[in-house]
């Protein structure tokens, strides 16, 4: 199925049904009095997280929904039917905004959340509630209320406690094979990775974390280079960054340090939120550089970098066991006690 993560969809509620406005005639009832009924409520539309669903590609082509009437009321004090609320299933994680004010309505953030987001209109009153001592035979009624019409837009973000972050080839696919059931395609070129995968780290019986991979970030993602910054939205749920960076590339001729900052950068004008998260270097394909260690070091002294760092090789396996158990105990510890101080130089940041 082809990963959609955002949608505009327009939803109208149902108008409110109309009062009535009658009198009751029978044989042998004289002067029987008002019996207009009320007319119905207009029907709702209420957004609910499933995590059955995936992806908003329904909401891609089915654009308009619109919930049902309510019914007008009816002599012999018949209220009308109340129209039927309809339902629209979205993903967990799902977050909803007003599309022209760019306002947020909700945060479907856990399955079974539900949001209303287009109110039924309140029906119309009946002639039998003018009624009164002085106004026997009333022939006021109201009209239904009209439901509200929203044009929303949806965004998708996936929930993950860990987020995986590099250039394309950096090994953020093959490393999330390595440490999860999770099998996104990989490859010797650039940009295999074309949608957000997300896998599950177990560490033990009882202790496990979901890690997101997404496409791969390049220098001048702000201006649309690459996929540009298309899918860094899915890392705002996360509360950990695992900076993974080539020490092995193809071409010897990229600085990593410089391609790090380059990156770092990017978070900072997508949102500066998204750049405050804590952060961790994980140096990969350690198997292919004999002189790994120096490659290593260099660029912890270039980026002045006092954060936590990794080595690990994710075709081999080596070293993604220990980066997953300390990011399972930096997250189950609560953040910042889970690791040392991050201290980094405005040369990183």
């Amino acid at each position: 199925m082809k990963f959609i993560d955002e949608a505009t969809i327009q939803v109208h509620a149902g108008k409110g049904g109309d009062g009535a406005a009658s009198f009751r005639r029978e044989k042998f009832v004289p002067r029987g009095g008002p019996n207009g009924g009320d007319g119905g409520r207009g029907g709702s539309i209420w957004a609910v997280a499933d995590r059955n669903v995936n992806t908003l590609i329904d909401y891609r082509y089915a654009r308009i929904h619109r919930a049902q009437n309510g019914e007008n009321g009816r002599g012999a004090d018949q209220y009308g039917r109340s129209g039927e609320d309809i339902e629209l299933k979205v993903p967990v994680g799902t977050i909803i905004r007003d599309a022209e004010g760019g306002d947020p309505i909700a945060d479907l953030a856990e399955d079974g959340a539900r949001a209303l987001i287009a109110k039924g209109g309140r029906g119309g009153l009946g002639n039998l509630h003018f009624k009164s001592s002085i106004n026997r035979s009333p022939r006021q009624f109201t009209r239904g209320e009209p439901g509200e019409n929203r044009e929303l837009a949806l965004e998708l973000r996936v929930l993950a406690d860990v987020g995986l972050l590099g250039l394309p080839n950096a090994g953020k696919s093959t490393f999330l094979r390595a440490v999860s059931s999770a099998r996104p395609k990989v490859a010797d070129y650039p940009f295999t990775t074309l949608n957000p995968s997300l896998g599950v780290v177990r560490i033990g019986p009882s202790a496990s974390f979901v890690l997101a991979d997404i496409p791969g970030l390049i220098e001048g993602a702000a201006e649309g280079a690459g996929l540009g910054h298309q899918f860094l939205r899915h890392l705002g749920r996360t509360r950990l960054l695992l900076h993974l960076i080539d020490i092995a590339p193809f071409d010897e001729q990229p600085d990593p340090a410089r391609d790090a900052r380059a990156i770092a950068e990017e978070l900072k004008k997508f949102d500066p939120s998204l750049h405050r998260k804590p952060r961790w270097l994980v140096f990969n394909k350690v198997d292919m550089a004999p002189d790994a260690d120096k490659r290593i070091r260099s660029i912890l002294r270039t980026l002045r970098w006092k954060g936590p760092s990794f080595k690990v090789s994710a075709l081999t396996g080596e070293g993604c066991r220990s980066v997953c158990a300390a990011a399972y105990r930096f997250i189950a510890s609560g953040n910042e006690r889970a690791s040392p101080p991050r201290k980094r130089s405005l040369a990183a940041a």
